[in-house]
This record gives structure tokens, C-alpha cells and sequence, in this order.
């Protein structure tokens, strides 16, 4: 099987992108797909919420002695990679991972080649792997330029506020004329526009889903919303449970969402 690397994104922070890459790692894996989150954050929050979901699973605590940092500087990622349970790995970040912009200046004079980088080292594990799913932070950086370039597509997380639509906005057009056109990105493409809903059934979030349909073409964004749902905050604390039908629904939902994410890419591949 080929292996697919996607990145979530958006310029806006708190709109759920690590959420949805974490939630939809755990249902990629349940479908049998041999799944790596790679955590690109230096705040760790994917990393974080896997440790305690491992935790919740088979009560084993999880500590790691080496970072992202240093497997990069030893050029060996393999090394560091925490299975959280069947089918799903992941590659942990930590604070550390703030300098690796810093470092790339040591080892890479030209910014092009620092950006090509990552995609270098990464490219070892996408032999051993059906999906791998990229969680980054929200800002202009070299780190979310290196998950971009190494990516096969992006899906955009939307919250229904008007900050995140300019995010969304400028995340895709920052996609296509600099990770594309000057880093040269080889097969990079959006997977598609996937919203989250601030509050279920508000005015000012169906006024903003309505508006991203005509921005964006109703094509372009995902059948399925991510309601309102406290669980999924709780998870940030918790890590992902698996107790109560509080869980079993979202569960079902992700189920959905990485369906049309399979859609959606076979959609592209067959075109």
C-alpha cells in the first residue's frame, strides 16, 4: 500500500486541528491502516493527549529520554517513535523542537533546502507506514513549511468564526504560492475543508459555514461537520477514553470523517 502523508492546518490557533489529526489517527488505525502521528508542535499537545490515551488503554506511562530534537540531529527518527496501540505509533515532540529552525541554519544555508529537510528524514518511515498524519503549530515557520513540503495533502480545519475562515483563507493561498510554487512541493494538494462547529446550530456559525461554501466551492468542503461535542475538550486533559457512549459517539463521528478523507483521496488519485 502506498503511503499517504496528510497535514492539518490552519493559521488560526484553537480551531481543533490537533483534535481532529489525534482523533482521526485512532480511527485510521481501527480501519487497519498502519498509522504515525508525527507531532511538529514544540507545545506537544498531540504528544501529550497520545501519552495519557496509551495510558487510558493499557495503563502503561509512557516517559521518553530522547526528543525530536535529538533523533533530527542524529538523523534516525525510527529510534524514537512510541507505540500508543495496534496499528498506531507516534512521534513525539517537545519543547526542545522550538530550536529546529535554529539548527536548520547550521546545517542548511539555503532556506529551500531547509525546508526539503524534514521531507529527507521522513521519507525512511513512509516505507513502513499506510498513513502518516502531521500535527503543526499555527503560524508562518519553517516547521509548518517542512510538514507541507513532505505532505501528500492538507486538510483544512475551519471553525465557524470569521478568524478562522481568514485563516483558512490564507492558509490555502500561502499552499499553493509558497509551498508549492517556490519550495516546490511534490504532491501536495488539499484534501478538502473541514469544518467545526463553534456552537451547534448558532447563527454566526451557519453565516460562516454558508460563506466558506462560497469561498471555497461546496465541493471543497467536507460532507460531514464536527459538532459541538464537550468530550472532545475533555480529551485534552483525559486523553481519549473508551467507557461510554459519550465516547462511542465520537468515535462514530471520526469513523465519517476518515471515510470521506478515503473518498476524497482516491477521488484525486483516479482523476
Amino acid at each position: 500500500m502506498v503511503c499517504r502523508t496528510i497535514t492539518f492546518g490552519n493559521f488560526k490557533g484553537g480551531t481543533g486541528k490537533t483534535s481532529n489529526c489525534t482523533l482521526s489517527g485512532l480511527e485510521f488505525a481501527k480501519k487497519g491502516y498502519k498509522t504515525l502521528l508525527v507531532d511538529l508542535d514544540p507545545q506537544a499537545n498531540a504528544t501529550n493527549l497520545y501519552l495519557k490515551t496509551k495510558e487510558n488503554l493499557d495503563g502503561d506511562l509512557v516517559t521518553f529520554k530522547e526528543t525530536l530534537m535529538a533523533a533530527i540531529k542524529e538523523k534516525n527518527l525510527q529510534k524514537i517513535i512510541i507505540p500508543i496501540k495496534e496499528n498506531l505509533d507516534l512521534l513525539p515532540s517537545a519543547a526542545d523542537f522550538s530550536l529546529y529552525p535554529r539548527y536548520m541554519e547550521q546545517v542548511k544555508t539555503n532556506y529551500v533546502d531547509r525546508v526539503h529537510y524534514f521531507d529527507s528524514l521522513l521519507s525512511a518511515l513512509k516505507e513502513k507506514y499506510d498513513i502518516i498524519l502531521i500535527d503543526i503549530p499555527p503560524t508562518i515557520s519553517l516547521l509548518t513549511d517542512s510538514a507541507l513540503y513532505t505532505s501528500d495533502y492538507c486538510v483544512i480545519v475551519l471553525q465557524t468564526q470569521e478568524r478562522s475562515l481568514q485563516g483558512a483563507e490564507a492558509f490555502i493561498k500561502y499552499i499553493q504560492e509558497q509551498v508549492i510554487d517556490q519550495f516546490g512541493a511534490p504532491t501536495l494538494e488539499v484534501l478538502g475543508i473541514l469544518p467545526v462547529l463553534l456552537k451547534n446550530g448558532a447563527p454566526v456559525d451557519n453565516s460562516t459555514l454558508q460563506t466558506a461554501h462560497e469561498i471555497f466551492g461546496t465541493e471543497n468542503i467536507f460532507d460531514i461537520t464536527i459538532r459541538n461535542m464537550e468530550r472532545i475538550k475533555r480529551y485534552d486533559l483525559t486523553g481519549v477514553t473508551f467507557k461510554d457512549r459519550f465516547d462511542k459517539k465520537v468515535q462514530e463521528v471520526y469513523q465519517e470523517v476518515t471515510k470521506e478523507m478515503i473518498q476524497r483521496w482516491e477521488e484525486i488519485e483516479n482523476e
